[in-house]
């Protein structure tokens, strides 16, 4: 099948890989999975060997196609989209037993960053979320407070998901292989931290790390003032990268409400 560059396709193809994502996820026999990026199947067909019911959001038509061809199952429901603007809310009324689905995906590496975003929005939804990235973004993801990578995909995460890397892929495991090595992280939503006011949390962090190199006074000047600053328990002297998402959160809610 023949590969389309723009969509950034890399297909997985090491068995032992794949195996251990496989192993890593632990599929269970009815359980609903979202598939993002599915390509060839080197995952489809372990979810539907091990029972699994899957719901696969594919972009190229020729592998949406291929997949139907390849895996003529009634657990498989092959998706032509784009996962960046693919309703997930709306697989949220096909009965699934506890009401959340399990995500697992090959996350395109040239969308992956805001891919993620668009998926936290949604991770109340999701029991959890195995995804391949590249290390970088991966790192990012799972980096704590203080760290060169925490930053506001960092805060976002943590907001709302448990992150945990899992293990790192190098490139020789895909077809063709990428320029940067991978790292499968899994994504576990949690209730630890409350979002009262999630546009103003938004707004807060993406401006403060805007401007990371500035205080955290300076960073959210028009937004936040010292002395809301203060009360959310934080020093306006220190930088963005400095301060837990449990500060971020309790700073949210001192922001003036909109007129």
């Amino acid at each position: 099948m023949k590969r389309r560059p723009r969509l950034g396709q890399h297909f997985l193809t090491d068995a032992s890989v794949i195996q251990q994502i496989v192993t890593t996820t632990a599929p269970g026999a009815g359980e609903h999975f979202v598939e993002i990026g599915p390509g060839r199947g080197a995952l489809t067909g372990p979810l539907l060997s091990r029972g699994a019911i899957v719901h696969a959001v594919e972009i190229d038509p020729a592998l949406a196609q291929g997949l139907r061809e390849s895996f003529p199952h009634e657990r498989l429901s092959v998706h032509l989209a784009d996962a960046l603007e693919f309703d997930y809310s709306a697989l949220e009324d096909i009965g699934v037993p506890d009401a959340r689905l399990r995500l697992i995906g090959n996350l395109p590496y040239y969308l992956s960053t805001a891919l993620l975003f668009r998926l936290l929005e949604s991770a109340a939804g999701f029991r959890d979320m195995t995804v391949m990235l590249q290390r970088e973004v991966a790192e990012r993801l799972c980096a704590p407070p203080g760290s060169r990578r925490y930053g506001r995909l960092s805060v976002t995460a943590a907001a709302r998901c448990r992150a945990e890397p899992c293990f790192s892929v190098a490139p020789g495991a895909f077809e063709p292989p990428p320029k940067v090595h991978s790292m499968v992280v899994r994504l576990t939503p949690d209730s630890r931290y409350r979002i009262r006011r999630a546009d103003a949390f938004e707004r807060v962090v993406r401006q403060a790390f805007s401007q990371r190199r500035k205080t955290i006074a300076n960073a959210l000047r028009g937004l936040a003032d010292r002395d809301q600053i203060t009360a959310a328990g934080i020093d306006p002297a220190i930088r963005a990268e400095q301060i837990d998402v449990q500060a971020y959160l309790r700073l949210s809610e001192h922001l003036d409400q909109p007129a």
